[in-house]
């Protein structure tokens, strides 16, 4: 139980730079807060006392603007940063060591039963306003940027953006790129950089988080660019065409 304390309130005071003490957290973090009320509700739920479990719950909405199911299965080191309007769904998985910002949501699509949230691997960062619907499962060390919507399975080391969400980056690698994949054979550019997030794989703890929220590819960006290369490519042959005619 108090090792249990102490990790939530570690991963609050390494992931935030503006996180001060221990005692700072305890007082003045909603989302540590959050945390903490929801393992006393997973507690009694889970053991048969279903409505004390749910008051518990519905207490630390009304809290701290968190709203996590009390049958929610809930890792080790969750950190909620700001927090407000964060929604964890009954039957969602989250790993160990994931980070989850304001406006947040691990939903249902209103159609399926049984296991109808999502399942979220370790080291994985939900930006502000992402929604994640559904049964769906997103991969370790993945990353979901801010107001993205994920409606499919997303696979470990990867960055998605967008609605609905594409992937922009696979293991390090702008997609689409033809070097998916073989980081290993030392055949991929980003090999060795910053960008090879293949380093952190065996990483475990906060030595694995990566909570970069700002190098997100625009996928239509990159579709408009790959059309104008085309275009000029195209006008290059009709003027080489010309000039040898």
């Amino acid at each position: 139980m108090f090792q249990t304390l102490k990790s939530d309130i570690q991963a609050v005071l390494h992931r935030d730079p503006a996180a001060r003490s221990a005692l700072e957290v305890m007082l003045c973090y909603p989302g540590f807060r959050a945390i903490r009320m929801h393992r006393r509700a997973n507690f009694f739920y889970t053991r048969g006392m279903k409505l004390l479990g749910r008051m518990i719950s519905e207490w630390c909405r009304f809290r701290t603007g968190i709203d996590i199911h009390p049958a929610a299965t809930i890792g080790k080191r969750l950190f909620i940063d700001h927090g407000v309007g964060v929604v964890i769904g009954e039957t969602a998985v989250i790993g160990d060591d994931v980070t989850i910002y304001q406006g947040a949501t691990l939903g249902g699509t209103g159609k399926d039963v049984g296991k109808r949230h999502p399942t979220i691997g370790d080291h994985v960062t939900v930006s502000a306003g992402a929604a994640v619907l559904g049964p769906v499962t997103v991969g370790s060390h993945a990353k979901i940027g801010a107001g993205a919507v994920v409606l499919k399975n997303v696979p470990p080391f990867s960055t998605v953006v967008g609605v609905p969400g594409h992937v922009v980056r696979l293991y390090g690698c702008k997609v689409p790129c033809d070097k998916i994949g073989q980081c290993d054979d030392g055949q991929c550019e980003c090999i060795g950089t910053e960008l090879c997030v293949r380093t952190k794989e065996n990483l475990c703890g906060e030595a694995g988080v990566d909570l970069d929220q700002t190098d997100l590819p625009d996928p239509i960006e990159q579709q408009l660019q790959a059309l104008i290369k085309r275009v000029e490519a195209l006008e290059a042959e009709k003027k080489t065409g010309n000039s040898e005619k």
